[in-house]
């Protein structure tokens, strides 16, 4: 195989078998994270005028944004996430890159919880008993 020289005469560094694909997938992880976050602030744009025109309360249009735009914050999030995980584990597993890594999904992740409370109102482990098996096992409780 002939080696491939950029025109200053530096050498292009060879990529490693299988690294094709990671690198636009990546990408495309990366361009639907930021279109899920412009697409939530129009739309919570949009549901934050409905609700001003509906109910006449700036209030609850200024709500009704927070809380719209906080759960496309939150999708936006988790997208980026998994970009940033594909870039760095695929496609240049070095250890400062997966440090990096480690404190960008730290950082998401306190932002996603802080968003989580802001939009909800309450800590997660205080909605619990509301959700999930807990939820099913009253669900079974009060069947016939």
């Amino acid at each position: 195989m002939a080696a491939h020289y950029l025109p200053g005469g530096a050498k292009v560094p060879r990529q490693p078998a299988g690294v094709g694909w990671q690198h636009p997938a990546a990408q495309a992880f990366e361009g639907l994270g930021a279109l899920i976050l412009t697409i939530g602030l129009l739309w919570s744009v949009v549901l934050a005028v409905l609700a001003w025109r509906r109910s006449g309360s700036l209030q609850r249009a200024y709500t009704a944004l927070r809380q719209a735009f906080g759960a496309a914050l939150l999708l936006g999030l988790e997208i980026l996430v998994a970009a940033d995980l594909i870039r760095t584990v695929a496609v240049a597993p070095t250890l400062d890159n997966v440090l990096v890594l480690a404190m960008i999904v730290l950082i998401r992740t306190f932002l996603s919880f802080s968003l989580e409370i802001e939009i909800d109102g309450v800590l997660p482990w205080r909605r619990a008993p509301a959700s999930g098996a807990e939820s099913a096992r009253n669900a079974t409780k009060n069947a016939p």
